[in-house]
């Protein structure tokens, strides 16, 4: 270089080397001075002669790459406009911004804890401010000669201020980051353990970890950037150290505040220690530092404790303390699959307080269904309400609830002295027919709608859906014949929720009864002797009426209308279901006129006594050919209502339980002549036990046959459509195609396989006696 062009530049430097001392000596500038050092900068990078530049060395953090020579492929030719020199005035930078740095760092070798922050945090923020104006000054030569460098592959050369920062990192930082990181580390365990600390200290530090990040590799997407943020050394030299401190810190006060806190307090400190964290980054740390900082403390303070925890939890179920456990959710949610054994905890002991709770009533409740189902309902409802405020209702939750009540109402203790699942299902009909009947003490419709709610939850539990839909058949017809119903709306209303819940198969005899009763009303309004219902046999659940001679006094209406329906429909078939029908008598032999309301058994009988006053039972039975299992319940209603007396049977014997059985056939049985009522209207048509014992077993008769057929055609229909099938898949296609009606016992349903084998409908394979074949 000639000793002319060194002069030109030793005379610019020595310009611009007064204005940046001045900017990091932190004195005033006007804006007249700063664009005189600009005019320096623009000058010496224009000036025509482009000198060979000289090797530069950063004591940034890539010292480890020299920068080439010029040469003549890194010239920039007069074609490409004005020549840009300027890899002195960089190397003179450069140079002294380490000089600066190292003379600035000696004050700060020995300092500690809040002292060093403040000594790095002032420096820092002035040192920053100082190189952005430098930067400022020194565009032209960032906008060309570095840009030029850059670009042509020499990673090393930065813009002003991005290589002051590597200055900084290599000359101040790297020297000095231990102490410092160190001392933040005390602050914030000062501030964990309730002191008062200056995070504006930390948060001075943190910005110049951050801002200390970057790499020079070209962005894919920006490729004008020359060097890109990363968040490198803030990680490296604060944030791994950070969370080795807070996971160490965590660790031992969870252990020492375990020993003489309970559980629920812990948790409670747990979430105050979670929300300052979240609050701690929020203040002074990067954003960042959250997510893995949360799941720090989620680790330390949660996962380690879940065994605690879970010991807890069984304890706030027992003491239903929903709010604590609610808190307990919380926290326990935070840790992946920590739910769990939650849901598990949760399972057994609303499954053990359903238990125990029916365990209680039991004695009553095997014959009270209003009991019974209130029972399930209580408990329900109880841990519904926990559900859904401790646990917000969580589908797991809801799930566990769901799985306890299923196990718990189809087997405790009513169903175990009762002998079997099917008393559930039997008892919620019962309860249901007691609802729906006529005297109900629901104070409206609206109430009543809400209980059928209730009980469709009941329902939705129970396993032997056909044993509740053959009940509650049963029942719905009796209300019906009987026009027992309180209210037509509600009984659709429950036939639509069960519609609703099993679809139409389930309800579609249900419905049909209902129709019958509407083609009923108007046959009445054609013939108008007598009240009548005309049922289809395939819909309504009644046997065929037993033998017995028609009195003379009901001959000419039963065949009245026998006359008149055949005349309507030819062809069709009437079965009079006699033991269903009722009637009135009106009595002539009392000082008073009574009217009876009697069944047709009981108005056979009492017309006998038209003939004659007294008769001897073998003779009433012979009159009347009723069958003695029935004609004996009938006389002794008869005779416990009074409306009959037997001499060989005192009052007091009737009173306590005289048994149908006791009743011989030479007993004399006579008219009651002091037969004595308030009520002019006597009902005399009531439940015969042997009557409601009877039915109950027909019911529970028909559902094991009903069952049969269902199993059989469900093997049919898959059978049909696979033609062979290994055992073992077979009875595992049954069982889940009739899960939503009742769930089949395999041994039924092997038995029903060997009689569809008898029946030619399938084979076992000559070679493979587990696997069948379909043969219809």
């Amino acid at each position: 270089m000639s000793a002319q062009k060194t002069t030109k530049f030793d005379e610019v430097w020595e310009k611009l080397l007064t204005g940046i001392r001045q900017i990091y000596d932190h004195q005033a500038m006007q804006p007249p001075a700063w664009m005189e050092l600009y005019t320096h900068v623009y000058n010496y990078c224009t000036s025509t002669t482009l000198p060979i530049s000289p090797a530069i060395k950063l004591t940034g953090r890539r010292t480890a790459e020299q920068p080439a020579r010029y040469s003549p492929q890194n010239r920039t030719t007069a074609s490409d406009g004005a020549n840009i020199v300027g890899g002195e005035l960089y190397s003179k930078i450069n140079q002294f911004l380490n000089n600066y740095l190292e003379d600035l760092r000696q004050h700060g070798v020995d300092l500690q804890d809040e002292a060093v922050l403040s000594f790095y945090t002032d420096h820092w923020e002035k040192y920053q401010f100082s190189s952005r104006v430098l930067h400022g000054f020194c565009s032209y030569l960032n906008r060309h000669w570095v840009r030029r460098e850059y670009e042509s592959g020499r990673r090393n050369i930065y813009e002003i201020f991005t290589l002051s920062m590597a200055i900084w990192h290599e000359v101040y930082f790297k020297p000095l980051n231990t102490q410092v990181t160190s001392a933040c580390l005390k602050l914030i365990q000062s501030e964990r353990n309730n002191e008062v600390i200056n995070s504006r200290l930390i948060a001075g530090v943190i910005q110049s970890y951050v801002a200390l990040g970057f790499n020079d590799e070209v962005s894919s997407t920006a490729s004008a950037q020359m060097t890109t943020p990363t968040l490198n050394v803030y990680k490296e030299y604060f944030e791994n150290q950070f969370l080795v401190d807070t996971e160490r810190y965590y660790k031992l006060e969870a252990a020492n505040f375990l020993i003489s806190n309970s559980v629920t307090e812990y948790l409670k400190k747990v979430e105050a220690r979670l929300n300052e964290e979240v609050h701690r980054v929020s203040s002074y740390l990067n954003p960042s530092t959250l997510n893995p900082l949360i799941r720090k403390c989620e680790d330390v303070l949660i996962r380690d404790q879940l065994e605690a925890i879970y010991v807890e939890c069984k304890t706030l179920l027992n003491n239903e303390k929903n709010q604590d456990l609610a808190r307990l959710f919380k926290l326990v949610s935070r840790v992946q699959n920590a739910n769990n054994e939650l849901k598990k905890i949760v399972e057994e002991h609303i499954y053990t307080k359903g238990m125990e709770a029916i365990q209680a009533v039991s004695a009553q409740a095997i014959n009270d269904p209003k009991t019974y189902v209130q029972t399930i309902l209580d408990v329900h409802k109880k841990f519904l309400t926990l559900v859904q405020e401790a646990f917000s209702g969580e589908q797991g939750f809801t799930a566990a609830l769901d799985k306890a009540c299923g196990k718990f109402i189809n087997n405790n203790a009513v169903t175990v002295n009762a002998g079997g699942t099917q008393k559930s299902p039997e008892l919620l009909a019962r309860y249901c027919d007691s609802l729906l009947r006529k005297g109900t003490k629901t104070a409206d419709e609206t109430d009543l709608e809400e209980i059928l709610n209730q009980i469709m939850v009941v329902f939705n539990y129970i396993e032997d859906k056909d044993v509740y839909q053959k009940f509650y058949g049963k029942m719905l017809a009796k209300r019906l014949v009987g026009q027992l119903s309180a209210s037509d709306d509600s009984e659709e209303s429950m036939i639509s929720k069960l519609k609703q819940a099993c679809g139409f198969e389930y309800t579609s005899k249900l419905q049909r009864m209902f129709q019958d009763i509407g083609v009923s009303k108007n046959l009445i309004d054609q013939h108008l002797d007598f009240s009548i219902m005309v049922l289809s046999s395939n819909s309504w659940p009644f046997s065929a009426p037993l033998p017995f001679n028609l009195p003379a006094e009901l001959k000419p209406t039963y065949d009245s209308f026998t006359d008149f329906y055949a005349a309507q429909h030819s062809g069709r078939k009437l079965t009079w279901l006699h033991q269903h029908s009722k009637g009135e008598l009106q009595t002539s032999y009392l000082k008073q006129k009574f009217t009876f309301q009697v069944s047709t058994y009981q108005m056979v009988i009492l017309l006998l006594f038209n003939k004659s006053t007294e008769y001897i039972v073998e003779k009433i039975q012979d009159e009347t050919q009723i069958k003695l299992d029935t004609l004996l319940p009938v006389l002794w209603l008869l005779l416990k209502l009074k409306v009959l007396e037997c001499p060989s049977i005192t009052d007091e014997e009737l009173e306590e339980e005289y048994k149908e059985s006791e009743i011989k056939m030479d007993l004399v049985i006579k008219l009651s002549s002091g037969y004595k009522n308030k009520k002019i209207r006597v009902n005399l048509n009531m439940p015969l036990k042997s009557e409601v014992k009877q039915d109950l077993e027909g019911v529970h008769r028909t559902i094991d046959e009903d069952r049969k057929m269902v199993i059989q055609a469900a093997i049919v229909r898959t059978m049909k459509a696979r033609q062979t099938s290994k055992h073992t898949q077979l009875i595992a296609e049954v069982l889940s195609q009739l899960a939503s009606r009742f769930k089949p016992k395999v041994p039924v349903i092997k038995k029903c396989i060997d009689m569809l084998i008898e029946k030619e409908y399938l084979e076992r394979l000559p070679n493979e006696k587990d696997t069948y074949r379909y043969l219809a």
